[in-house]
Parts: structure tokens; C-alpha cells; sequence
């Protein structure tokens, strides 16, 4: 993950807010609770304050009991009312944020599955990961923590500013008097924490990166004895993420110790001034003290209540303004998470095959009729002016074996990708019973055509889910036959049998079992057309007995491809083709193509003498 890839954006982007909301509009009820709960609560909570002053003025100061209980009381439900409106709040902001989350996750994900191989081939999985995990979860903080709270501090505040004019404009003024440093000092921290923050996302990535490589790596760790090595490095790179943070946390104690200053500052002022007002209106405070009235002294005179209610609307005043340093890097963070989502969704790969809702696409050819496979002069690259096939042609007869055989590099697996359109031709076409796979649904073609490759990816999970892969259409009774049909079962019976536990990637049990359960996988689905990528590679002698014997009634009665540098498995073949550099050079029988002593007879030559060696060393 590149350092660029962290880089941040604006606090505030319309564009992206616009779309991020969009998510929201299914659940519109609750986002109007929300909106409608704000003004609420802002006056719930500057309620408060007034009914003090209300308490001070006309009951303590002027010794008047009577009423007062009920004013009391009135505090404390003002109280409760807001703490449970609050919580309501909380509450419903944070469903809102989940259920807009989970479709936008849900969106995302769906949209990463249809970009197809291309995407993966130049995207590192931890950058696609950290998109549907920190980047998602970035903006549902937004929407429990940053534009809902930063709005309802908005509103908080117009809500005491126009009371506090309401109330006293004289004594208002003075109290905004600290606003313009308050605005110079939120401008100069912005600036600042902006440049910390970027060096944490940075330093954050670095550490991340770092980690999945070397936890992944461990083994080569291990055994080349580097692990004090690499825990220096780490050490560096953890330093360079401690030192990021420190600045951060400079910035954000520095201006909390500045607002509290400036709050204090303000309240300073309002007791100087309002305190040289109430001795100054003291005489007439005294000749009303009848009054109860709507609250506000007669004359604009300046009373007790009236000053502690204003000391406790500026404290409550600068209390959002104390958080801005959290709500600053909440959205902050949002925005480039958004930024880079949306990056994600907007990214189109023009060779991308297309889904199964295409219009165009034609229905693939059903019925009992085995298929006939037609290559025709195929040209593909996975880059501009770099291609691996040069003008392919094979053809594979209906219910025959055709093996492709060649040194690494020469094209075999990418012609298996073709077939299985994980990617699109550059030119030339692939035919399945006179059909070009390019106008049929890519999903219905998958059906029908069975890939099993070398690598045999497990899931987490039991052997059945990942014999099935979730396809109600499998039953138990296939599951176990295709099990037995590959000689699992009596493998898997102390362990569980089909519901034997899975973990990550299948790392409890063998390279050969692994690809067994791949065979397995096929088998069940019961395929028309059978592709083998290098599917014994990586298997023991005695799990290739099991799975040649599987192979044998597999491949009856199927049009099959099989690609293998093992060519001991490809002798039975009806016909092998030869590849070098993505072109074909030659083509036969087994005992054509050791007659011809070409590229073929040259490879099985370098086996057999190696197996002999091996043989004869033992």
C-alpha cells in the first residue's frame, strides 16, 4: 500500500457526502427522527440554564417559596428528558449508520466480484480489504461521531446564541468578544492537525503493510534465523508511527488547553461585566422583586440569575468546540474513506467479461449433447503490447481428451482463464458447440465447465460447504459419493467424515488431500467439459493413484483439457498440442510426437531421464 494511497482529503466534500447519504434514503423515517430530534434536544438542554435562572430570580433571591418545588421539578424532567432523547439519539443515529453501512458494503463487495481477474492481477488484496473493513467502518463513525454530532452541535449553538442575545445583547457581545480568536485558533489547528494526521495514515499503512507481509513471510523468517532483523525494522517503523502521533496529540491537548483558556476568558468577562451591571441595577433589582414575568428583568437590567444562566450557556458553548479535534479527524477520515470507495466503485475493467444479466447474451446450449470445444486463432495479453498467445488454434473433438503440454510460460493456464472467460479475448475466438462463449452468460458457461488447478483453495468452514460452495442444488448423498468417488472417505472417517472442520485455507490437511477435495468439488457438479490445470502437481504418489483412477471414470464421456508438466499423465491423451511462447509448434499422438524428437520428445526425454536418475539414486 503506497503512501499515496493514504494521502487525505477535504473535511467537507459535497460530492461524496451526497453519494455516502444516498445509502441512507431506504431508511428515510429514521433520518428524520434524527433531524427532528436536534432542535429538540438543543432545547431541552438550554432549557435548563433558564429554568436555574428562573429558580435564582424569583424564588431564592427574593425568598418566594411558593413555586419553587414546581420548578425544581421541572429541572429535573428537563434533565431526564434529555438524557433519554440522547440516548434515543445515539441509538437510532447508530442503526441508521449500520444499516446504510451494510448496504454500501454489500454494494462494494458485489461490485469488486464483477471486475473480474484483470482487477486482482494489478490490485493488492490488502488495498481491496482494507476498503470493505477500515474504509466502511471510517464512515459509519462519520454517522455515530462526526456530521450528525457535528450538525447537532451546529444547531446547539445557533440555539444559544440567539438566546443569549434574547436575554441580554449588552452582556451577548461581551461573551462573543472571544469568537474571533476562537476562529483564528480552529483555522491555525486545521492546518496543522491536517499535516499529522496524513503522517499517521501514512505510518499506519507502513505498519500494516509491513506486518501482513512478515506474519505471512514467517516461515522464511524462521528458518533464515532474521527474526531480531525483522523486529528491528519493526521497531523503526512502530518509532515512525509513535513520533506521527505524538504531533497529533500536541495538537489536539494544545487546543483543548486553548479553548478551555479562551471559555474561561469569556466567563471572565461575563462576571467582570455583568457583575459592575448587577451592582449598577441592584436599586431597581430590588424594586422588582416582585416580578416573575417571561424571565427577562425589566430595563435590561443585569440580575443573578440572569449571570449564572449566562456563565452556564458559554460553558456549554465551548464544549463542542472542545471536541473539534475528534470530530476534525472523524471526518476527515470519512472523507478520504468515502473518497476511496467511491474510487472503487467508479473503477471499470474494460476487459472484464460480462455478468449473466447481460441482454445480449444467448442462452448456452443444454440437453444430453456432450460439447466440442473450438479455439480459433486467440490472441491475449495480460498488458498493452505484451501478449502470451499468439493466433491459437485447437479443437477439441465432443468427448475427447486433448492435453496441452510446455515449459512454464508458454500460455498453458492463461488458455484455462480464456475458457473459463476470467478474462476477455484481445482477439480470435473460443466456440462451445459452434457458440462463442463471449455472448453467452458467463455464469451459465461456468455451470458447464469445471476447472480444477493446482492450487485446490479450501474455505473455512466443513468439507461439505466446500464440496457444494453453497449450492442448494448439491445434496448430501452427491457430497459423500464424490468424496468416495476420489477415496476420501475412508481419509475423512476419524475426522468427521463430510462435516469434518475446515480451517484457513485448508491448512489441516495435506497438499494431496486438498486436491482431492478439488476433484471432489468437481465431480459433484458433474460437469460437461473438464479442464485439469496442473491438478496433479503437487500430489504424493499415493493420492495420484487415487486421483487417476478417479480421473479415468471422471473424464468418460466428457470433452476434457488437460494441462500438466508432469507428462506421464498425459501419455493416454488423444491428442497432445505443444506449446512455446504461446504458439502452437506441434501437435499428435504421444507416439507421433516422440517420433517427431520436437519440442515434446525433448521435454519427456529431460522427465524420464530425471525420474530415472531419481529412481536409481534410491
Amino acid at each position: 500500500m503506497s503512501d499515496a494511497e493514504e494521502v487525505l482529503g477535504r473535511v467537507y466534500d459535497g460530492r461524496l457526502l451526497a453519494r455516502v447519504f444516498s445509502f441512507t434514503r431506504p431508511y428515510l423515517g429514521l433520518v428524520a427522527v434524527v433531524i427532528v430530534s436536534m432542535p429538540l434536544l438543543a432545547a431541552l438542554e438550554l432549557a435548563q440554564p433558564y429554568a436555574l435562572k428562573v429558580m435564582i430570580d424569583a424564588h431564592i433571591r427574593p425568598r418566594r417559596l411558593d413555586g419553587m418545588d414546581l420548578v425544581g421539578l421541572v429541572l429535573v424532567g428537563l434533565l431526564a428528558a434529555e438524557y433519554l432523547g440522547r440516548f434515543g439519539q445515539s441509538y437510532l443515529m447508530q442503526l441508521l449508520g449500520q444499516r446504510a453501512m451494510n448496504d454500501l458494503r454489500i454494494v462494494v463487495y458485489r461490485h469488486v466480484m464483477s471486475l473480474g481477474m484483470a482487477f486482482f492481477d494489478r490490485t493488492p488484496i490488502g488495498r481491496v480489504m482494507t476498503r470493505l473493513t477500515s474504509d466502511v467502518e471510517s464512515l459509519n463513525e462519520m454517522f455515530a461521531a462526526g456530521i450528525i454530532a457535528a450538525l447537532s452541535d451546529v444547531v446547539k449553538l445557533a440555539a444559544i446564541v440567539g438566546w443569549l442575545l434574547y436575554l441580554h445583547p449588552r452582556l451577548a457581545l461581551v461573551t462573543f468578544c472571544a469568537l474571533p480568536l476562537l476562529g483564528l485558533l480552529t483555522l491555525a489547528f486545521r492546518r496543522l492537525a491536517r499535516t499529522a494526521f496524513r503522517e499517521i495514515k501514512v505510518r499506519i499503512a507502513r505498519i500494516n503493510q509491513f506486518l501482513q507481509e512478515h506474519v505471512s513471510g514467517m516461515k522464511v523468517v524462521q528458518l533464515h534465523r532474521r527474526e531480531s532483523a525483522v523486529a528491528s525494522e519493526f521497531d523503526r517503523e512502530n518509532g515512525g508511527f509513535r513520533d506521527a502521533n505524538r504531533g497529533a496529540i500536541t495538537y489536539d491537548a494544545a487546543l483543548f488547553a486553548l479553548v478551555e483558556a479562551i471559555a474561561s476568558i469569556a466567563v471572565a468577562a461575563i462576571i467582570w461585566y455583568g457583575g459592575r451591571a448587577l451592582v449598577a441595577d441592584l436599586p431597581a433589582a430590588r424594586a422588582a422583586q416582585s416580578w416573575v414575568g417571561d424571565g427577562r428583568a425589566p430595563g435590561g437590567m443585569v440580575t443573578i440569575g440572569l449571570l449564572v444562566a449566562f456563565i452556564e450557556y458559554v460553558n456549554r458553548f465551548f464544549v463542542p468546540i472542545r471536541d473539534l479535534s475528534s470530530k476534525y479527524t472523524t471526518m476527515q477520515s470519512a472523507m478520504a474513506s468515502a473518497e476511496r470507495l467511491f474510487a472503487l466503485l467508479d473503477t471499470q475493467v474494460p476487459d472484464a467479461p460480462r455478468l449473466d444479466t447481460d441482454e445480449d447474451a444467448v442462452a448456452v446450449p443444454g440437453g444430453a449433447r456432450i460439447p466440442k470445444i473450438a479455439i480459433e486463432g486467440v490472441r491475449f495479453g495480460y498488458r498493452d503490447g505484451a501478449d502470451v498467445l499468439h493466433d491459437l488454434s485447437i479443437e477439441v473433438p465432443t468427448g475427447g481428451t486433448v492435453a496441452v503440454i510446455g515449459a512454464t510460460g508458454s500460455g498453458k493456464s492463461t488458455l484455462v482463464k480464456l475458457i473459463g472467460r476470467l478474462y476477455e479475448l484481445r482477439a480470435g475466438r473460443i466456440l462451445l458447440d459452434g457458440h462463442d462463449i463471449r455472448r453467452l452468460a458467463s455464469g451459465a458457461l461456468r455451470r458447464r465447465v469445471s476447472v480444477v488447478s493446482q492450487d485446490g483453495f479450501l474455505f473455512t468452514g466443513s468439507i461439505a460447504d466446500n464440496v457444494t460452495l453453497g449450492d442448494q442444488a448439491i445434496g448430501r448423498a452427491e457430497v459423500e459419493q464424490a468424496l468416495a468417488r476420489v477415496g476420501l472417505t475412508e481419509r475423512l472417517a476419524g475426522r468427521g467424515g463430510a462435516d469434518a472442520r475446515v480451517i484457513e485455507r485448508g491448512a489441516n490437511f495435506s497438499a494431496g488431500e486438498r486436491q482431492l477435495l478439488a476433484f471432489a468439488r468437481a465431480l459433484a457438479r458433474d460437469p460437461e467439459v473438464l479442464i485439469l490445470d496442473e491438478a496433479t502437481a503437487s500430489v504424493d504418489p499415493e493420492a495420484e493413484g487415487l486421483i487417476e483412477r478417479a480421473l479415468a471414470e471422471l473424464m468418460r464421456g466428457r470433452t476434457s483439457i488437460v494441462i500438466a508438466h508432469r507428462l506421464s499423465t498425459i501419455r493416454r491423451a488423444g491428442r497432445i498440442v505443444a506449446l512455446h511462447k504461446g504458439r502452437v509448434v506441434e501437435q499428435g499422438t504421444h507416439e507421433e510426437l516422440i517420433a517427431r524428437g520436437g519440442l515434446y520428445a525433448r521435454l519427456y526425454a529431460i522427465q524420464h531421464d530425471t525420474a530415472a536418475s531419481m529412481t536409481g539414486s534410491r
